[in-house]
């Protein structure tokens, strides 16, 4: 019955195309409304314009010691991508739920939810927290809005968090950070003939671009952490803009980049030592061509790396409730690491595989959807 109950939830979820960056007034509206059919009050976080919500609650008594289960409400876009069903059609394939946010991550969701009758009929001794964000998908943006409302709405102080991104319910104690930039050059216009007495932004672009790289091999070489794969920070450009002839020297070049960094690394020293070089690159372009200039921008704030140590007791409580004594890092930025940041001790784990994400025909196993009940079902055992 509660399979079939979260398969449901999982089907009514999906059906909500909410993307990174739209409102999700409607998701929160569907889940609001659920909480209260079963007695649960709830939160919202909402963001300045009041089109985006974040939602919380709590089961069980107002006291320290309790574990949030954290997710995100939103899902990447599908467009360009070959579906063989709908994708925002729950859609049972030889055991497969096939469906855009099935694994990423409304599965989990679903378990969450359909697991609130159980939670309420444990007598539970330690809270259980319900914390569903926005715009995930797009940087982890509300995800520090709603940390704070959290630590400040409740008298008592819950200990952990549980972000249950797909990791086959394996415990993840490590994520690397994340912040994508934009540069822009802007140079001079003229006959390619003229390259040496213009400033061609796409070969600025190209110079900078080469120094991210150059940055990277460098911190390769200094700082590694063998629990992530590639080791060290990753410095990437991944979109590039400029020119309209071959023959005409470009005035402008864009490209974004992004710094995904292991927990060791400072992330804002990288980007002040890019931001170091493009002022000096910028004074000598500025000899040839006084209007020159190099500016770099964020399309999102930095999101912290997750570094959870092995002693804490959330890692003890994750293996127990998991069955798993392995632990494992991931190259991917969530959630966790702003939880960590707001005082939780954080880990991820949820049902599905991160490999299904963001690709078409995204899918979860119904045997990852039993796996992750068995999960909560043991975590409301341990807190009762």
């Amino acid at each position: 019955m509660r399979l079939e109950k979260t398969i449901q939830l999982l089907s009514d979820l999906v059906a909500f195309p909410v993307l990174g960056g739209e409102s999700n007034l409607t998701i929160v509206d569907y889940i609001g409304k659920y909480l209260e059919e079963n007695n649960v009050e709830y939160q919202l976080v909402k963001n300045p314009e009041g089109t985006k919500a974040s939602m919380h609650c709590r089961i069980g008594p107002a006291v320290d010691g309790g574990l949030i289960l954290s997710g995100h409400t939103d899902v990447v876009p599908v467009a360009g991508q070959a579906w063989d069903t709908d994708p925002f059609v729950l859609t049972e394939k030889d055991g497969k739920l096939y469906a855009r946010g099935s694994a990423d991550m409304k599965g989990f969701l679903a378990s969450c939810l359909s697991s609130i009758p159980a939670m309420q009929a444990a007598s539970l001794k330690k809270p259980i927290y319900l914390a569903f964000s926005y715009d995930e998908e797009i940087g982890c943006l509300a995800a520090p809005e709603l940390v704070e409302a959290i630590n400040r709405f409740y008298e008592e102080k819950p200990q952990f968090a549980l972000i249950g991104e797909p990791s086959v319910l394996k415990p993840i104690v490590g994520q690397k950070g994340i912040c994508v930039l934009e540069t822009i050059v802007h140079g001079s216009a003229g006959h390619s003939s003229r390259i040496k007495q213009e400033v061609s932004a796409i070969h600025v672009a190209a110079r900078l671009i080469t120094w991210l790289e150059d940055k990277m091999e460098d911190i390769s070489r200094n700082n590694t952490d063998e629990r992530f794969h590639p080791n060290h920070t990753s410095l990437h450009a991944g979109i590039i803009h400029g020119g309209i002839a071959p023959n005409v020297i470009s005035d402008r070049c864009s490209f974004h980049w992004d710094i995904r960094n292991i927990p060791g690394d400072n992330l804002h020293k990288i980007i002040e030592d890019f931001a170091a070089y493009s002022k000096s690159l910028e004074q000598e372009l500025q000899k040839r061509f006084a209007r020159a200039r190099i500016e770099t921008i964020e399309h999102h704030p930095p999101v912290p790396p997750l570094d959870t140590p092995e002693h804490l007791p959330i890692v003890n409580l994750i293996r127990k409730i998991s069955r798993t004594e392995e632990l494992d890092t991931v190259a991917y930025a969530a959630e966790a690491g702003q939880f960590a940041q707001g005082g939780f001790e954080a880990v991820i784990c949820g049902p599905g595989d991160i490999a299904q994400a963001h690709r078409a025909n995204e899918f979860i196993e119904i045997s990852q959807l039993e796996k992750g009940l068995a999960m909560i079902d043991r975590l409301i055992e341990e807190f009762s």
